[in-house]
């Protein structure tokens, strides 16, 4: 079953629970079916209906679906403002029970730390100080505690999270197997707005120009994807063709014929290299961060990574399988993230459409929620115009 496709609530807005104490979560009756939990820090959006819609289909009409709205002290570092994360307790239990909730179960920091700020954390060892780690110290080892204390006090058989926050994500389920937690972790995937945004409550904070510059961040891991099958492409013709291609290529300048010589050309160097799919695909998002880095606001750039998704180190160029490309800006005062998954080498194609379903759009998921529309896992015809201030396709 496709886990990211919308659906049109189960339930009527009126028979979510609001629960705020661990005590009424334990004496609420569960239902004869699996529960489901979706954790939020509130501020809810599309993405977290998305995950939301996903439970329910998941757990079905005799499940049940908790989403915990907490805003978690333990995520936030120095410089980091706690007090100016928005909380929106009564939008977020509308939303939530318009996807499909059964309870929203939002405590209070004494009700998750009773003790105040706990002695004992779980700590993410070497895979909590890459990337998001080295730019936020302890950031997922406060992840991980308030993770694991919540899967306590909602006893879960099933858990969701956004591919959005990937190594949140990772990290998440690293725990779960490593500490033997008896609960299953679904990644959904991401939910872009019609610009190629991905969803995030700090999307809020952007003016349109710092709007407009960052969708930098989607446009170059779009432009990476785009290399990477254009590389694909050609290796694909060059075992087809042979290396007689050279010769083709030099009948084809001798005739004049530029534009079919330059292609020919490529389809040579295709069969006569090995893969370059980890470097081209680097490249061609450095080269769209490099353009946003001039633009007024600029972008500044935190990290570009493409990582090995079981433990977040960096590819090597030989790589083959699944990698994930991360990428994190500043864009005025507000940080962003974003991610997509990449497949090299050997068995790509058969992997790649797998994972071309990895975003979905406001509009994929309006329209199958009203209407029945395409699935998540159909890729969307990218537009033929270039979208966002850098000419990069989606």
């Amino acid at each position: 079953m496709d886990e990211s496709r919308p659906s049109q609530p189960v339930r009527p807005s009126h028979s979510v629970h609001l629960l705020h104490t661990a005590a009424e979560l334990r004496d609420l009756p569960r239902g004869t079916g699996a529960r489901a939990v979706v954790m939020t820090m509130g501020a809810l959006h599309e993405g977290h209906a998305t995950l939301i819609r996903a439970a329910r289909r998941r757990v079905g009409p005799h499940g049940q679906v908790v989403v915990t709205v907490f805003v978690n002290p333990l995520q936030f570092g120095a410089g980091e403002d706690l007090d100016r994360y928005p909380r929106t307790l009564d939008a977020d239990t509308e939303l939530a029970a318009a996807a499909g909730a059964d309870v929203v179960f939002a405590p209070s920091a004494d009700e998750v730390y009773p003790g105040g700020e706990p002695q004992i954390r779980i700590t993410a060892g070497p895979m909590g100080t890459l990337l998001e780690g080295a730019s936020r110290p302890g950031h997922f080892d406060g992840v991980l505690t308030v993770v694991a204390k919540l899967l306590h006090l909602t006893a879960p058989d099933i858990a969701f999270y956004g591919q959005k926050d990937a190594q949140q994500l990772a990290v998440i389920t690293r725990m779960a197997a490593d500490l033997n937690f008896p609960v299953e972790i679904v990644g959904v995937p991401t939910v872009r707005e019609e610009d190629g945004l991905a969803l995030s409550s700090r999307n809020r904070y952007l003016s349109a120009p710092e709007r407009r510059t960052a969708l930098a961040l989607s446009a170059a891991l779009f432009a990476a994807r785009d290399r990477l099958a254009a590389e694909e492409a050609l290796r694909a013709r060059a075992a087809s063709t042979g290396h007689p291609a050279q010769d083709r290529a030099a009948a084809l300048a001798a005739l004049g014929e530029d534009r079919a010589a330059a292609d020919a050309h490529a389809v040579a160097y295709a069969a006569a290299g090995p893969p370059h799919g980890p470097s081209v695909a680097r490249a061609a998002a450095r080269a769209v961060l490099d353009d946003a880095a001039r633009l007024d606001p600029p972008l500044t750039l935190d990290y570009l990574a493409l990582v090995d998704p079981s433990d977040f180190t960096e590819i090597p160029d030989a790589y083959e399988g699944e990698a994930i490309l991360a990428v994190a800006a500043k864009v005025g005062t507000t940080r962003l993230i974003d991610n997509i998954r990449l497949v090299f080498g050997a068995g790509r194609a058969g992997t790649a459409a797998a994972h071309q379903g990895d975003t979905l759009t406001d509009a994929a998921t309006s329209d199958a929620a009203t209407s029945g529309g395409p699935a998540a896992d159909t890729p969307a015809t990218p537009p033929t115009t270039p979208q966002g201030p850098l000419g990069a396709t989606r």
